[in-house]
């Protein structure tokens, strides 16, 4: 795993979570318990910090990055995500907020300034612009993303079952 520092500044990975070798961690970043990160991730803290949950899975070929503090937004845009998140293949995060509890599908972009609530499950393909508010209890889906229609319980229940997943699956990486 390549997890380097930027201005002195080293990531911090919470016990028992798993890089992948082929994964790239740097600077202000925080990875929190029985999370993983995938094959050919990028996550970039340089110019703002990202935060990253427990039980949160990151899959292969996502990029999650920042926007530095500047005049028009002076605190610029970190990059938070919560617990029990499962962020699906060659995502792209840019300063924004996952909170727990959501899924977002495969190929999927959110730019900065955006929150995605808990219980949110973005449909794969799916742009979220800068500032958009996705509300918990939907599926959203599209460029930009639509409100579709309200989950299920059922479709609920999958955000819990899919962390677990990928805790054992990690897991299993780990003891090999």
């Amino acid at each position: 795993m390549s997890i380097r520092s930027y201005k002195n500044i080293l990531p911090t990975v919470g016990a028992r979570s798993y890089i992948d070798v082929e994964a790239a961690v740097i600077g202000d970043v925080v990875i929190g318990e029985d999370s993983s990160i995938w094959p050919m991730c990028l996550i970039r803290g340089d110019v703002n910090i990202i935060r990253i949950g427990a039980r949160t899975n990151i899959q292969d070929g996502t990029i999650i990055h920042v926007s530095h503090k500047h005049a028009a937004v002076p605190e610029g845009n970190p990059t938070h995500i919560g617990d029990d998140v499962t962020v699906g293949h060659q995502v792209i995060l840019h300063g924004c907020t996952v909170e727990s509890m959501s899924l977002i599908g495969m190929g999927s972009i959110i730019l900065d300034g955006a929150i995605i609530r808990s219980h949110v499950l973005l449909g794969a393909g799916s742009l979220v612009p800068e500032g958009k508010d996705l509300e918990g209890g939907y599926l959203w889906l599209g460029r930009p993303a639509k409100r579709m229609r309200e989950l299920t319980a059922e479709e609920i229940k999958r955000f819990d079952y899919s962390a677990r997943h990928y805790i054992k699956l990690k897991n299993d990486y780990l003891e090999a």
